[in-house]
């Protein structure tokens, strides 16, 4: 690789990675074309994007942006999802692609300006999805308004129910 092609693949590292709001790194050796590029489609899917870069210079990229290091984690062949958006969608397609696929491995993840690790990836991947967190938290709020609308309505429905209850008497009379 020449050095302009280098400082070009550096630069779109750097791209990426600032565009990103997580990265996931796994581990892909051993998954043949079809397996990876069955993952690169479950990947689309969910709005995220597997590339493969060179350990030495994602590691150049990363010093230059300021982001905590990954070198523990940049050894051997390493791919890139690169996410905008909510991780736990991506988490749960690698994680439950790497039940399948035992050759696939997760090695760590980069969220914000946090470094996560395997296991932290994997938990990540167990936890509900952004949208089904908001409507629990909307459901949780909701609950007490709706309690007060049933007991504030409660002496109105007696009423009600006890002049049917008249009318009813009147009618069979």
């Amino acid at each position: 690789m020449t050095t302009k092609n280098k400082k070009d693949v550096l630069e779109e590292i750097k791209t990426r990675f600032s565009e990103s709001d997580s990265v996931i790194l796994v581990d892909y050796r051993g998954l043949s074309v079809k397996l990876v590029s069955e993952l690169r489609k479950n990947l689309r899917d969910a709005d995220c994007s597997m590339t493969v870069y060179k350990n030495t210079l994602t590691e150049l990229a990363i010093r230059e942006l300021a982001l905590p290091s990954l070198d523990e984690y940049l050894a051997g062949p390493t791919a890139f999802v690169f996410i905008s958006g909510d991780p736990v969608a991506p988490a749960k397609v690698l994680s439950t692609f790497a039940e399948k696929n035992k050759a696939l491995e997760i090695k760590g993840a980069l969220v914000g300006n946090s470094v996560l690790g395997n296991e932290r990836v994997e938990a990540l991947a167990k936890l509900p999805s952004r949208e089904e967190l908001l409507a629990k938290l909307l459901g949780t709020l909701q609950n007490p308004m709706r309690g007060f609308v049933t007991v504030a309505a409660g002496p109105a429905r007696g009423l009600v129910t006890a002049l049917k209850a008249v009318a009813d008497q009147k009618d069979a009379a």
